[in-house]
This record gives C-alpha cells, structure tokens and sequence, in this order.
C-alpha cells in the first residue's frame, strides 16, 4: 500500500542542521545540530539511558566529560517510572537532572525484541507489559502492623474480605491468572477464625497467611499459623506470606512457644 502524501510539506521542517565540512570521498559529513537545549557537535557519540539513566556513569561526569545529548526509550520510560512521575519532575530533563539535549526512541525496537508481547495495526502498536502478568497474584487486603490490637484490627480484617470480593468481581482472566486471598485478623485468634470462615467461601485457588512476621513472639507467630493452617482447604496452597528462616519453612506446623 503507497504511503498517504504529508499534508505538510517537508520545505516546512526546521532547519536544525549547519553544515561544516563533507568529505568528497567518503561522504562523511562534520556539523552541528542547533537544538532548544544547546548546540550539538556532529558526528556525535550518544550514550544510551533507555531507563533514563547511563549505566555506570552519572550524569554530572557525562556533563563534565562533554556530552550535549543522551537517548532515553520512550517505551520503557511509559512502564518505568511512568508518565506520571515524569510530569511531576516538570518532564524528562528534570526527572534526570540533565540540563542538555535528549533524544527519545520510539519504543519501535521493542517490536522486534517483544514480539511475543507486541500486536502491530495502522493505527499503532499495542503491548502487553512485560513487568506484570504473573501467574499468581495476590489480592488488596488491608495491612496492619502484627502487634496493633483493638478495633482496627478488626476493621482490617472485615474490610480485607470485602476487597477480596472486588478483587475477585474485578479480575478478568481466572483462566489464565491465579487469584490468592490473604487472611487477616492480626493476633486475635477470634478475628482469624472469622477471617478464614469467610474467605474460604469464596471459590479462589490459594490462600495466603498475612498479618504476622511484625514484631509478633515466636508462640504468637506459630500459634496464628496452626489456627489458619487448620482450617484452610487441604486442596489448595498456602502462601506463608514474610518468612524465610530455615526454621519457618516446610509445611508451616505449628511449633512450642
């Protein structure tokens, strides 16, 4: 299919580039591209900071070493950090701290390099992240410290149910992602109970032990642990949720205070 003919006519671009000298040979071409941040040499070397950063070299020693323009990835820089924070830096230069040129790859790259993830029409490109997608994910609970007591625990406890349920209303491909639910009710053995009567009505693939691992003893810990692991489904997995010591692994049986 012939490309549609520019509305705007090319004579209309800005001039950037002075030319200073070509090679009649070669064609190697020396000059100078007149930009808002400053004039730039050329042939010119651009350090790359897909993330908006160079790696091993900040960008004061880039300053001090001469550098006028740096490449950033406008794809990667829409994930991480996102477009939001680099607003709130009054843009890119601020973000990075960098008073000269930049010049943004159009992400167009990642169409080869993500292809797996990528899906190309007229109208653009269309990616799925890469950061996210997981096989399991956990659902919003509301997290209190282990050692708070009294009602906002409770609070806690009865409100993580009811993300659980917009959660799992929310989630849009059971299928193909695992949803967990993570039990509440900090140390008090009666919110625990309640927590887990509930969450396990709703039909999820896994459950997740959460609100310990805070500050709490070792009984306490061991003691929320047998409360839930007796009464989760036997068919399901448990996710010991901020454990990691030898002693805290295996089956999570519940150990002497």
């Amino acid at each position: 299919m012939a490309a549609a003919a520019s509305q705007t006519s090319l004579e209309s671009a800005p001039r950037i580039m002075r030319l200073v000298a070509e090679c009649s040979r070669s064609r190697a071409r020396a000059g100078e591209l007149r930009l808002p941040h400053g004039p730039v040499a050329t042939p010119v070397f651009m350090p790359v900071g897909t993330q908006a950063t160079m790696k091993g070299i900040t960008a004061e020693q880039l300053d001090a070493l001469g550098c006028r323009i740096c490449l950033g990835n406008t794809y990667h820089l829409g994930l991480r950090p996102g477009p939001e924070l680099i607003q709130k830096a009054q843009g890119l230069h601020g973000f990075m701290n960098w008073p000269h040129n930049l010049l943004t790859d159009s992400g167009g790259f990642q169409m080869v390099s993500l292809v797996s993830l990528s899906e190309v029409t007229e109208e653009g490109v269309r990616f799925r992240s890469p950061y996210d997608g997981s096989d399991i994910i956990m659902q919003l609970d509301d997290v209190v410290s282990s050692t708070v007591t009294g009602p906002r625990v409770e609070e806690a406890m009865y409100r993580s149910i009811r993300w659980l349920d917009r959660c799992i209303a929310a989630h849009r491909r059971p299928d193909k992602q695992n949803l967990f639910a993570i039990i509440q009710g900090g140390l008090d053995a009666d919110l625990r109970a309640t927590c887990l009567e509930e969450m396990t009505k709703r039909d999820v693939p896994g459950f997740a032990i959460g609100g310990l691992s805070g500050g709490e003893s070792k009984g306490e810990f061991w003691r929320m642990v047998a409360l839930s692991t007796s009464r989760l489904p036997k068919d399901k997995p448990r996710y010991l949720m901020g454990v990691g010591y030898v002693e805290e692994r295996g089956d999570a049986a519940p150990r002497p205070a």
